[in-house]
């Protein structure tokens, strides 16, 4: 079951996501809860990554890196969020410890949404 006290164990933060969402509890879990609605875009920006395709990585990694910035579910964030500065650019590098992170992240998050 999501609840505040599961994604803050998970490393969420939950008190600034709920700012963001006026305080209204049952908002920022059903915000948080149609993540399972982007679980597909992580698939595509390894896709993207995989195929060296970093116009369109970029997309992906500044959508994810939006919707979880927005509900600050920093453990998916911070490793998104590293691979988007890096993508802006299309910057050459490896990419596959940052998304394995953001992946390993993503199915944990997911994992308590169900």
């Amino acid at each position: 079951m999501l609840t505040l006290q599961a994604l803050k164990d998970w490393g969420a933060n939950v008190d600034e996501g709920m700012q963001r969402c006026l305080n209204n509890e049952a908002f920022y879990l059903r915000m948080v809860g149609k993540i399972k609605d982007d679980a597909g875009r992580m698939d595509a920006l390894g896709e993207a990554l995989a195929q060296h395709d970093y116009k369109t990585a970029f997309e992906h990694a500044h959508a994810l890196k939006g919707v979880m910035a927005n509900l600050s579910l920093t453990p998916v964030l911070v490793p998104v969020q590293e691979m988007t500065e890096l993508l802006r650019n299309q910057t050459e590098a490896d990419y596959s410890a940052m998304y394995d992170k953001a992946r390993l992240e993503m199915n944990a998050l997911l994992s308590i949404l169900t």
